[in-house]
């Protein structure tokens, strides 16, 4: 999932799991341009992983959970494959170790 490639795309995620912001609230922690905080919510929003919507004045920007499940479950399957490999390289290293009689 290349929309959680980017440090920047992932801190808004962690920011917007605390409760909905606005572009501007979520563009303050960052040295970047407002457009360049408006494109990493598009990618974002384009990953189906938040929603924008208009409220009056306000356009407030939500974190969508079900989009990140979509991310879990892949993440999820590498997991399972690395850690089987770990576990393999651990036992072989284990046999390294072993006196040779």
């Amino acid at each position: 999932m290349t929309a959680l490639a980017d440090p920047t795309r992932r801190q808004i995620l962690d920011r917007l799991a605390h409760g909905e912001a606005t572009v501007t609230e979520l563009a303050e922690p960052f040295d970047v341009s407002m457009p360049a905080i408006t494109k990493h919510l598009k990618v974002l929003e384009r990953a189906g992983l938040v929603t924008r919507s208009r409220q009056a004045q306000r356009r407030p920007v939500r974190l969508r959970p079900q989009g990140l499940r979509v991310a879990v479950d892949w993440l999820d399957r590498f997991r399972a494959l690395w850690e089987a490999r770990l576990d393999r390289m651990s036992a072989y290293l284990d046999t390294l170790q072993e006196p040779k009689e």
